[in-house]
C-alpha cells in the first residue's frame, strides 16, 4: 500500500474537513495515480468528496458509526480490519484523514506528498516524514505554482 497526501510547509493537511490549498495539478495527479485502484480512508474523508465514493476505485472506509453503510463502499470498524481487507489488492492507496494516516502509515511502502509552500490555519496534520528516520526522500519534482500563487513540489518518500 502507498499513501498520497497534500500538505503545507508545516505538514498541515486540513481544516474543518477540507483541504487547505486548492491545487488542480495535485488533483489531476491524485486521479491519475489512484484510478483503478483500492482507496482506504476514514469516514470524514469519504464525506469530504463532493461526488461521494470515488468512481473507478474500490472504496474502503473506516467508521465506528453503527449502521454506516453508504452505497458503493465497504465499511470496517477499525483501521486494522480495513487494512487486512485490502492487503492482497494489487494497488491500494491510503487517503487519510489524520487518524487513519497515523494508524496505517507504517504499512505503506511509499508516500506521494504534494508540498505546498505556504502555511494556513489547520486542525489536522500529517506526520513530518523529514523528521522520521523510517522514511527517506526518493524523488522530488517541481510542481509549479497554483492559481493562487502558491509554489509546490511533488516529493516521493520511501519507507526504509
Amino acid at each position: 500500500m502507498d499513501t498520497i497526501v497534500s500538505v503545507t510547509s508545516d505538514w498541515a493537511i486540513g481544516k474543518d474537513g477540507g483541504l487547505l490549498v486548492p491545487n488542480k495539478a495535485d488533483m489531476r495527479r491524485f486521479v491519475q495515480l489512484t484510478r483503478g485502484c483500492t482507496v482506504l480512508m476514514g469516514r470524514k474523508t469519504l464525506e469530504s468528496f463532493p461526488g461521494g465514493p470515488l468512481k473507478g476505485r474500490r472504496n474502503v472506509v473506516v467508521s465506528r458509526r453503527e449502521g454506516y453503510a453508504p452505497e458503493g463502499v465497504e465499511v470496517f470498524s477499525t483501521p486494522e480490519a480495513a487494512y487486512a481487507a485490502v492487503k492482497g489488492d494489487e494497488r491500494a492507496w491510503l487517503l487519510g484523514g489524520a487518524s487513519i494516516y497515523e494508524a496505517l502509515l507504517d504499512e505503506c511502502e511509499r508516500a506521494y506528498v504534494t508540498v505546498n509552500e505556504t502555511t494556513c490555519e489547520a486542525d489536522s496534520w500529517f506526520p513530518n516524514l523529514d523528521e522520521n528516520d523510517a522514511w527517506e526522500v526518493e524523488s522530488r519534482e517541481d510542481g509549479g505554482v497554483t492559481e493562487a500563487g502558491v509554489p509546490f513540489e511533488f516529493v516521493t518518500y520511501r519507507h526504509r
